[in-house]
């Protein structure tokens, strides 16, 4: 199963929610906000890799959004790379 930049904003969300009803404790949440930290330092040095390269595409930050599933209204989409 693939991780991607939308898996990490949906926890970091629950994570929100779970603060403010109170399932989730501070201290879970701070770790929870490292780790998010640390995930995101690393895509940014992917992307940074991607520039030096020339280009190319991340899995990490792939869209959510593929030919067979966009949302109402869309009917292409266009994939931008780094160059």
């Amino acid at each position: 199963m693939s991780k991607t930049i939308s898996d990490l904003r949906d926890v970091l969300f629950s994570t929100i929610e779970g603060l403010k009803d109170g399932s989730v404790d501070i201290d879970k949440a701070r770790a929870i906000n490292e780790l998010s930290k640390t995930i995101t330092d690393t895509a940014k040095a992917e992307i940074d890799y991607l520039r030096v390269l020339g280009g190319g595409e991340s899995a990490f930050l792939d869209g959510t959004f593929g030919a067979d599933n966009l949302p109402p209204g869309i009917t292409a989409r266009h994939v931008h790379r780094l160059k």
